[in-house]
């Protein structure tokens, strides 16, 4: 069982924001279903549109979320953070603060999602100064991370994070990797894709997102469409008897070429794919049409040794 809590505040009654209750529903939506319309998280939005999101109301909900055993447990907030001092923790800010300095503490969430009877554990913060979560003040009292959780943060603890028109900027990276932007040759979106994604779109003067783990494994948050059919992929241990053997190519294998061979030309089908997936490239030729209408070959990249080892162990 996966499951997801999704926070969105926009009503303050200080500076509102606009875009938080948006970024949920996207979210939700691409969080609850695969791909191909395999159900994935269950979703819990708390937005405030619907709900007044106090800190007993907020508290109450982390708090639901990680007490039972499940094998994900994803926290999102998206809303007013307040910057850390020498003084206070930093906070999650609800709409009952007085001030943007008042909420639930980083370290509450903390302290309750290493406690957590969940597997693995997932938390997206997109709000200002999140990047404290984490941080050695926060984690004094422990002395690690737990095994299991990932963090994953729109800013740095002393930077603001920015906003767009309809919405958040991190958040859209976000979601723009959950669609695929961020997915691997099989269509897998791990939140350290999702990290690296952002982490290359987002500029030296920008924010800077935060990402901070403790995983034996990396899980996948969400399956997208393969890059390359999983069936197809798995003809890789087929065509290559070793990761370094050479596929010898001769114009049979090109359908517009003589001698036909249609058996040639499917494999030259698949060997295509794994081209453009860039699992393989041709030797001494710049096209696949070349390299067989030339009698030359193809071999497997880094990438394409990589995929070949996993078919090959039943991994894929």
């Amino acid at each position: 069982m996966r499951k997801a809590l999704l926070i969105g505040i926009d009503d303050y009654s200080f500076s509102p924001l606009v875009g938080c209750i948006r970024d949920v529903e996207k979210l939700s939506m691409l969080l609850s279903r695969d791909f191909d319309e395999t159900p994935n998280f269950t979703c819990k939005k708390l937005i405030s549109s619907e709900v007044e999101i106090d800190i007993l109301t907020l508290k109450e909900a982390i708090v639901e979320l990680f007490e039972n055993k499940t094998e994900v447990a994803l926290f999102y907030f998206s809303g007013h953070g307040s910057e850390k001092d020498k003084y206070e923790n930093a906070c999650l800010v609800t709409q009952d603060a007085a001030a943007a300095n008042s909420g639930v503490d980083l370290d509450f969430l903390l302290k309750t999602a290493s406690e957590s009877a969940a597997t693995e554990v997932v938390i997206i913060l997109d709000c200002c100064f999140s990047g404290s979560l984490g941080n050695p003040s926060f984690l004094e009292k422990m002395s690690h991370l737990r095994e299991g959780i990932s963090i994953l943060t729109s800013s740095h603890e002393n930077q603001v994070s920015m906003a767009g028109v309809n919405g958040s900027v991190f958040t859209d990276m976000v979601c723009n990797a959950l669609e695929g932007g961020s997915a691997d040759t099989i269509g897998l979106v791990t939140v350290a894709g999702i990290y690296s994604y952002a982490d290359k779109l987002l500029g030296p003067w920008d924010q800077r997102p935060i990402f901070k783990c403790n995983l034996s494994k990396m899980m996948s948050l969400r399956r997208c469409k393969p890059i390359i059919p999983l069936h197809t992929l798995r003809q890789l241990p087929i065509y290559f008897n070793n990761q370094d053997d050479i596929y010898k190519l001769d114009p049979s294998y090109e359908p517009d070429a003589d001698p036909r061979g249609h058996d040639n030309e499917k494999i030259f089908e698949d060997l295509q794919r794994f081209n453009r997936g860039s699992l393989l490239h041709p030797v001494d030729s710049e096209h696949m049409y070349y390299a067989a209408i030339n009698s030359k070959s193809c071999i497997l990249t880094p990438l394409g040794k990589y995929y070949w080892q996993l078919t090959k162990e039943g991994k894929i």
